[in-house]
């Protein structure tokens, strides 16, 4: 597969974004898979398959990162490892139902989640959203709930290609987990997502290693280079302009 010049230079900076965004306010993968989807002609499952062997490693630099400025203690690595228990299943299912997938509904599909990403948090940004329903990850019926919700969004994650931070993390703000705190679950919860339903996509032949090899350095720069803004920068504006990012690109991608 051969590419433009431009779109070699577009496809390296708008990864670099994505990894800031992945490490920074978690929705920030996303970019990635809408320029591997619009820059390229490679079909949803190899367009889907790319992106999640890359978000395998974003997840493991992403997770170090935060473990090592404190975010992921006990509770809060508890709660990742319940999320993503769930999320294994989820991811394989969604791999799967990817191929019976077009790449006309794939933009569809990726469309909404984009817009509705960008709603939700707009919308928190502007109403500071409450929490809609605590869970207590130390009891059973809490176990269960991070468990469900690990499937829920492993498949989402599998079927369109999106890491895990991408929608994990407004779940888990919706359900009372510190912005910080969610982000660093995420991460984690991203490792075991990208790692079965790339296995999945594998399966199916359907990987670009030229292409992972192209945007895998600037993704990574940028993970290392949204963590430190994180922890340096109130990250309200950068939501704020994620959000309208999303709203204005998702028409483009389910038209």
């Amino acid at each position: 597969m051969l590419l433009s010049n431009i779109v070699v230079v577009a496809l390296v900076a708008i990864a670099f974004g994505s990894g800031i965004g992945i490490a920074a306010i978690g929705p920030g993968g996303v970019f990635l898979t809408i320029a591997l989807y619009a820059l390229t002609p490679l079909p949803s499952t190899t367009v889907a398959g790319t992106a999640q062997l890359l978000f395998v490693v974003t997840g493991l630099v992403a997770t170090l990162a935060y473990a090592r400025s404190g975010e992921l203690g006990r509770e809060n690595a508890w709660t990742a490892g319940l999320l993503s228990g769930g999320s294994v299943v989820g991811a394989l299912f969604g791999a799967w139902l990817n191929g019976f997938v077009s790449r006309g509904l794939f933009g569809l599909l990726l469309g909404v989640l984009a817009g509705g990403t960008g709603l939700l948090i707009l919308y928190r940004e502007r109403r500071a959203l409450d929490v809609i329903v605590t869970i207590d990850p130390t009891t059973r019926s809490g176990a269960a709930g991070y468990a469900v919700l690990g499937v829920v969004l492993g498949a989402c994650s599998g079927l369109l290609g999106v890491g895990g931070p991408v929608i994990a993390v407004p779940a888990l703000i919706v359900v009372g987990t510190p912005m910080l705190a969610a982000i660093a679950v995420a991460q984690v919860q991203s490792v075991f997502i990208g790692s079965f339903a790339a296995l999945g996509y594998l399966l199916q032949d359907a990987v670009s290693p030229s292409l992972a090899a192209l945007v895998g350095l600037p993704l990574l720069l940028g993970v290392v280079a949204g963590w430190l803004v994180a922890h340096r920068i109130e990250p309200d504006r950068l939501k704020a302009l994620l959000g309208v990012v999303l709203l204005v690109v998702a028409p483009s991608l389910a038209l």
